[in-house]
C-alpha cells in the first residue's frame, strides 16, 4: 500500500511502536464475555467513533485491508479532516479490530488501532497509537494534541461501552 504519510506501516498491529512519535495506549473494561460478539462489530463499522460524535466518511461499511477512511473532528468550520487508510483487520473469536494509517492532508503522522479482546471472561477495549505533528496547527498545539488524543480513547472507550451494555 502507499500514500501514507510515515513509513512504519503496520506497526501497531504487534504493539511494537517505533522511536520518534508518540505513543498512546489505553484499555479499558467494556463488558462481560457475552459483549464479544457486539463489541467486535461495533470496532469494525466504526461505531465508537460515531456514537462518540465523530463524522466517519468510510469506502465500506466495515473495516477490511485498504479501505480508506476519513474522520472529521470538531464543530461547523472548525472541524479538521482526517483522511486514513485500514492497514490490516484482524476478526477473530477472542480479538477483533483494525489499524488504519494517516494519508496526507491529515494533522497527524502515525497509525492508531481499536481492539476489543476477551480475556479471562472480560471484553477489553485498547486503542494504541503512534503519531507526530503533520500540520502547522497540530505542531503549534504541542502537548494539547496528546491531551486530545488521550481524552479521545477515552471518549471512544465510553461510546463502546454505551453500546454494548445492551447484551452485556
Amino acid at each position: 500500500m502507499t500514500g501514507f504519510s510515515y513509513a512504519e506501516v503496520g506497526a501497531t498491529r504487534d504493539d511494537v511502536l517505533p522511536r520518534g512519535y508518540h505513543h498512546l495506549h489505553y484499555r479499558t473494561r467494556v463488558g462481560n464475555a457475552s459483549a464479544m460478539a457486539a463489541a467486535a462489530d461495533a470496532v469494525l463499522t466504526f461505531a465508537p467513533q460515531r456514537a462518540a460524535g465523530v463524522l466517519v466518511d468510510a469506502a465500506g461499511p466495515r473495516a477490511v485491508e485498504g479501505l480508506a477512511v476519513t474522520s472529521r473532528l470538531g464543530f461547523g468550520p472548525l472541524r479538521i479532516a482526517a483522511p486514513c487508510r485500514v492497514v490490516w483487520v484482524e476478526h477473530e473469536p477472542r480479538r477483533a479490530g483494525f489499524g488504519y494509517g494517516t494519508l496526507a492532508g491529515h494533522p497527524a503522522r502515525g497509525e492508531e488501532s481499536f481492539v476489543v479482546e476477551l480475556l479471562d471472561g472480560e471484553v477489553w477495549f485498547t486503542m494504541t497509537a503512534f503519531s507526530r505533528p503533520a500540520r502547522w496547527y497540530t505542531k503549534a498545539a504541542g502537548p494539547l494534541v496528546v491531551a486530545f488524543q488521550q481524552a479521545y480513547a477515552r471518549m471512544l472507550g465510553r461510546a463502546l461501552r454505551r453500546l454494548v451494555s445492551r447484551v452485556g
